[in-house]
């Protein structure tokens, strides 16, 4: 039970209750719950915490189904479960707070990337926006915020459990937290402060919100009027400009699922699309489902439209949704006449670009929906000369949940982490405009056919965490590893040490 909770503290930290203080307690739970326990014991303590963890973090998914909701938290609760047992293991080694920290940075990147393409909702770096945690994105990105936390949750249950036998220790390793607790403080990044966005140029952007009709959680029910939601708003923009009520915008945003339909087939679609970006005469990065090269497949785009009618550049969602946009053993599956499988009739292909779009001579980084919980969508685009970055996103299907909280949250972070303005386009909410410090510059009501123009600076610069971010999750994962691995070693030297005095008659058990 007190694993469980410990899980469900973790999850307290993010919305909807944004508790973020909770994050390091619920770690240190849980390091002091592992201690002197088998490894079978771990593990189980390991499962509960990540089930009441995932349970309620994404108690959203039940907008999807309750059973995808029941499924997919046992699949993430396991990693949990070999977490515990690598800290049990590591609590053997000197400094086995570090360990336990490399640890868990090891399984987030191991969740992050399988099975399935992964699922790096769950990891800690998310949760610290606006917290001094979330200081360091720049410097050490997302895996080494991670390590922070966890590393001091193990640090508090390391003076909660030795704290009073070894005093003068515990003082140092408080000293020694709050250090670098301030270090960022102190030694703020250039990418938080003013002076990163000061005589930059800019590019004017506007992001159009055209909401999803009724409940708002049926959009392919209702595409037709989402798309014309969507081109009438344009429209309008359009006649505020010339108005001189608004500034003129250098590209238009559209959100992911703008178009349910292939605008390319669909004779109406293509000419409510063509429609609204004449009016504007600009381009509009326009969030559409293709046709794919097969009959069966389809592909998830953000599609460049200019105002001659070309669509050359063109971004393909790099990740997918298993299960909610394509089907993985298809044939195996079909056999078992598994009904819900019928309302994916066709698999999504996953994209593999990684530089950045051309819009009108800005270098924009694109994403749509989930690709921004994953490292690989974000810091490819931005490495390679990304200025900005776009979210589409079409999160519909969880209106009046947490979850549209938890990816701006994401996006909020993703923002910190790159250095670069984050524009996100929703169907019907949450839009807005994120800064490279983090802050809501402009956010959109959700429910409404609204638009958000901003002038965003156009960023060249690179933080350490685009830099040298990979680097540090390959080398906390290792370590974690190296740890883990050191710790069985000795384990099975010392087991091998007491057979072989067993054997020499030199070793007795004790009474």
């Amino acid at each position: 039970m007190a694993a469980s909770l410990a899980g469900v503290a973790a999850a307290g930290a993010s919305a909807p209750w944004e508790q973020r203080w909770l994050l390091p307690l619920a770690v240190a739970a849980l390091v002091l719950l592992l201690q002197r326990v088998s490894l079978r014991q771990a593990s189980f303590l390991g499962l509960l915490f990540g089930l009441g963890f995932t349970l309620a973090l994404t108690a959203w998914m039940r907008a999807v189904g309750t059973d995808a909701w029941l499924l997919l938290s046992p699949v993430v609760a396991a990693y949990y479960a070999l977490a515990a047992v690598g800290i049990v293991l590591v609590s053997r080694l000197r400094g086995w707070p570090w360990w336990t920290a490399c640890v868990w940075v090891t399984v987030e990147a191991a969740m992050s990337a399988w099975p399935l393409g992964g699922f790096p909702w769950t990891r800690l770096a998310w949760a610290t926006v606006d917290t001094p945690f979330a200081l360091w994105l720049p410097w050490v990105g997302a895996a080494g915020v991670s390590f922070l936390v966890a590393l001091t949750g193990a640090t508090l249950a390391w003076i909660l459990r030795e704290g009073k036998a070894r005093p003068a220790r515990a003082v140092v390793a408080i000293v020694a937290a709050l250090l670098v607790g301030s270090l960022p403080v102190l030694f703020r990044p250039e990418s938080l402060t003013s002076s990163w966005e000061a005589d930059r140029p800019t590019v004017t952007v506007a992001t159009v919100q055209g909401d999803v009709p009724g409940a708002g959680n049926d959009l392919v029910a209702v595409h037709e009027q989402v798309t014309e939601n969507h081109v009438r708003a344009t429209v309008d923009l359009a006649q505020r400009v010339r108005s001189g009520a608004v500034p003129r915008p250098d590209f238009v945003l559209w959100p992911e699922n703008s178009t349910a339909v292939d605008p390319f087939r669909d004779a109406q679609t293509n000419a409510g699309i063509t429609r609204a970006v004449t009016a504007i005469g600009v381009p509009v990065l326009v969030g559409a489902i293709v046709d794919g090269p097969r009959p069966d497949a389809v592909l998830n785009q953000g599609l460049v439209w200019l105002p001659d009618g070309s669509t050359e550049e063109r971004y393909t969602k790099r990740h997918p949704v298993p299960f909610g946009e394509y089907v993985p053993f298809r044939s195996q599956l079909s056999e078992l006449k598994i009904g819900r499988l019928d309302m994916i009739p066709r698999d999504m292909i996953a994209g593999t670009r990684t530089r950045p779009l051309d819009i009108a001579g800005t270098r924009v980084a694109d994403l749509i929906c989930f690709d921004v919980a994953f490292d690989d969508s974000v810091t490819a685009q931005i490495e390679n000369g990304g200025q900005m970055v776009t979210v589409q996103t079409s999160n519909a299907t969880f209106t009046g949940t947490a979850q549209l909280q938890q990816q701006f949250t994401i996006s909020r972070a993703r923002a910190m982490e790159t250095g670069r303005t984050v524009v996100v386009a929703s169907t019907n909410g949450i839009s807005g405009v994120i800064g490279p410090d983090g802050t809501v510059r402009d956010q959109l009501a959700p429910r409404t056919t609204d638009i958000a123009v901003a002038q965003v600076p156009l960023i060249d610069a690179q933080t350490p965490a685009v830099r040298y971010g990979s680097l540090v999750r390959q080398v906390l994962s290792l370590a974690g590893v190296i740890a883990v691995i050191t710790a069985i070693t000795a384990i099975a030297a010392a087991a091998g040490c007491r057979l072989r005095l067993r054997r020499r008659g030199g070793w007795r058990a004790p009474l």
